[in-house]
């Protein structure tokens, strides 16, 4: 079996329910409820998480982000509304490798630790031997992995953290199964390093991660932070200005943009401006969540 036919091959085994031969079916079970179990208890627990150390899971992060990280700033603390989205989301991982498993491909190198030029991580997995994140992801985010523009548009910074995993364990394709969270869709993106006849290709080899890492030791170590990591951006025709998308997750936006940025709570969820001409008909709120009396 391969990662190509692997998103037909789940949505088969759920329509089904026939299960190849030779999966052991009751060992899956039982190691999902298992990782599940962690997850909870990793989600209730609090957690001891040095912010200044580099991870392979943050190194593909906006340059001024891991400064404001590293240099010990504190980021805002994540409403508990965020932090049930993200446990959610890791149990939907955890759902998705379950059925990779039980659709009768061969998952391995589960969580294996690696390291690269001594910033360490853990990557998710191998399916049917290549290197896989496994992700759960919002409708905007999941078209992003459906049509291949991940590359383009990587906030998150996803490709440079599996490009870290994937120089790591020495291999030039990798991937990432992904769900819409919203709808349940699957989706796998593929990418690979040595295919020179892709359109990405130039992109995701205009730096590899030995050299990425070397860039950002060097940069959290400044004295002052590098350059804002996106323009604003228009707020449609209303004249205001706005945070890029890829800003407005940033949990050090307010140290930032100091007084300049400004949040109003639309129907869809916050917006943040960094310059009003036109006052929003909606609630503003200050950098804590409070009503801001007008």
């Amino acid at each position: 079996m391969s990662t190509e036919t692997l998103v037909s091959d789940i949505y088969r085994m759920i329509d089904t329910k026939d299960i190849p031969e030779g999966v052991p079916v009751e060992q899956v079970i039982n190691d999902f409820g298992e990782n599940v179990k962690m997850i909870l208890r990793n989600n209730i627990t609090e957690s001891k998480f040095d912010k200044r150390k580099l991870r392979m899971s943050n190194i593909g992060k906006k340059d001024r982000q891991l400064w404001y990280s590293y240099n010990g700033y504190e980021g805002e603390e994540l409403m508990p509304h965020t932090r049930i989205k993200f446990l959610y989301g890791h149990l939907i991982e955890e759902m998705v490798l379950a059925l990779t498993k039980l659709a009768g491909h061969d998952v391995t190198d589960e969580q294996k630790r690696v390291e690269v030029d001594g910033i360490k991580g853990s990557m998710d997995c191998k399916i049917d031997g290549v290197l896989t994140d496994v992700k759960s992801s919002s409708p905007y985010g999941f078209k992003k992995f459906k049509d291949g523009s991940l590359i383009d548009n990587d906030p998150f910074g996803y490709v440079d953290q599996i490009k870290g995993y994937a120089h790591a364990e020495e291999v030039d394709k990798f991937g990432w199964l992904v769900m819409d969270k919203t709808n349940g869709h699957l989706t796998y993106l593929k990418y690979d390093m040595q295919d020179e006849s892709q359109w990405y290709w130039s992109k995701l080899n205009f730096f590899s991660a030995p050299e990425r890492i070397k860039n950002i030791k060097k940069i959290v170590k400044s004295k002052t932070p590098p350059k804002r990591c996106y323009e604003v951006v228009a707020d449609g025709k209303s004249g205001n200005m706005k945070l890029d998308t890829g800003c407005s997750y940033c949990s050090y936006k307010h140290t930032c943009w100091g007084d300049d940025l400004r949040t109003f709570l639309y129907s869809n969820g916050p917006r943040y401006l960094t310059q009003v001409v036109n006052l929003p008909n909606v609630i503003e709120v200050d950098k804590d969540g409070n009503k801001v009396s007008v």
